[in-house]
């Protein structure tokens, strides 16, 4: 049998096709199930730093836009009539901002500086550190933003409830569902 050129490969990926080029009878094959992944058998990572920099590209802008607008705050005309409290709920989303900031540029700049990089995968490790903290950080710095900025627009009560919302929704997608997902091997 001759080799198949490139065409026929393509044809050959499609499972029916093959099947049929090969004799089997399709009604008789029992669909796959899909696989569960077995945390003890899932493979080492190999240190492609590609997923990693994708993830960032979603969580820096909205660390900088947070921050940059957290920086403009104290110089408006209204921020000397905030009271004490809102001041302290102001000062604590600007630090956690920031540092949420410096958790997820740091994996840009120690890349940079160690370059080239001799383990890839104990590097992608040490900066997944870094950015699951950068990570909270910018959670609690959303939260705190919300409460912030809705307390001075209708109050008190309604600033913290929507917080506290905000909480719950960023608890459950951030952190609860992803580690659900994984302890059912789905994803």
């Amino acid at each position: 049998m001759p080799r198949p050129n490139a065409a026929q490969c393509i044809c050959l990926r499609d499972s029916q096709t093959l099947r049929a080029r090969i004799g089997y009878n399709s009604a008789a094959i029992q669909p796959l199930k899909e696989p569960r992944l077995d945390p003890a058998h899932v493979p080492a990572d190999d240190g492609d730093l590609t997923d990693m920099l994708g993830e960032l590209r979603v969580l820096l802008p909205t660390a900088q836009l947070l921050s940059a607008f957290l920086i403009t705050v104290p110089f408006t005309a209204g921020f000397s009539a905030i009271v004490a409290a809102e001041k302290h709920v102001f000062l604590a989303t600007f630090v956690l901002s920031v540092a949420s900031l410096i958790l997820l540029s740091a994996p840009a700049v120690q890349h940079r500086l160690i370059r080239p990089l001799v383990n890839r995968a104990k590097f992608k490790r040490l900066t997944t550190f870094q950015i699951v903290l950068g990570s909270f950080t910018l959670s609690l710095a959303l939260v705190f933003a919300t409460q912030f900025v809705l307390s001075e627009v209708l109050g008190h009560a309604i600033g913290s409830a929507v917080a506290g919302g905000m909480a719950v929704l960023i608890l459950v997608l951030w952190w609860m569902l992803p580690k659900f997902w994984r302890a059912q091997g789905h994803l």
